[in-house]
């Protein structure tokens, strides 16, 4: 199904007619773009004003973009401002993982964790030893702020509502969706993408890049790979209806 302004939710999935909900796809430090769709949502809410919005981020609001640490103060501001659910994503993981266990660090580095210690002004030698991973972990948790650790340790593993089920990833198949373990739920791949059966709700999910918004009967894939298109994707849904902005 292509992507549209406006069309009906898939395989006749429901959700309340008084709330809508504006999912975000993996934003990975781009600060640019979350401002762009930020603004969107607010020429929209103005043009059809609804009784209740929710903001909904999908996970990998860091690494690869430049900016990822002011993606961070970006949301933990934002978090005050209106409703919002933020989502926890594999990407944050990492960042988590390293002050506790540094030599995580190569790993993370290799998917884009270079531009997120940059962006707190930390810059890691191109060959870290054991002693400058351990040296790089004690100095991001020194550089990273306690309101920037206190968010990613808040965030949802999933959120449920209605027909609506959203998740960073996806799920497995064959297991109920309130018994998914935290690793599916971040990282699922293959498993989940192959899986054309429909799940208890409608899955809402990024983590996978597509090139359009990836509509299926079972779920809709919103990661359009932004740190690298240039395209933040953000869709809505109220009642029976959604759209992309």
């Amino acid at each position: 199904m292509q992507a549209q302004p406006d069309q009906p939710l898939p395989s006749g999935f429901l959700t309340s007619p008084q709330l809508r909900f504006y999912a975000v796809g993996d934003i990975h430090g781009r600060l640019d773009l979350l401002e762009e769709v930020n603004a969107k949502i607010e020429t929209d809410l103005k043009r059809r004003p609804c009784w209740r919005s929710v903001r909904v981020f999908l996970g990998d609001y860091v690494d690869r973009g430049l900016h990822s640490r002011e993606v961070l103060d970006y949301l933990v501001a934002l978090e005050g401002t209106c409703d919002t659910v933020f989502i926890l994503g594999n990407h944050e993981t990492f960042l988590t993982d390293f002050i506790q266990v540094p030599t995580v660090l190569p790993t993370w580095l290799s998917v884009g964790g270079l531009e997120t210690l940059i962006s707190y002004g930390i810059r890691p030698p191109r060959n870290p030893s054991q002693a400058d991973q351990s040296r790089l972990a004690a100095e991001f948790a020194e550089a990273l702020p306690v309101s920037h650790l206190n968010f990613i340790r808040s965030l949802r593993p999933c959120f449920a509502f209605d027909d609506a089920f959203f998740v960073h990833a996806g799920v497995r198949p064959g297991v109920p969706l309130g018994e998914q373990s935290l690793t599916d739920l971040c990282w699922i791949r293959d498993d989940f993408l192959r899986y054309d059966g429909l799940f208890e709700r409608l899955v809402i999910h990024g983590h996978t890049p597509v090139r359009a918004p990836d509509i299926r009967p079972n779920r809709i894939n919103i990661d359009t790979g932004a740190y690298a298109t240039g395209q933040l994707t953000c869709m809505w849904i109220e009642g029976g209806r959604m759209g992309f902005l």
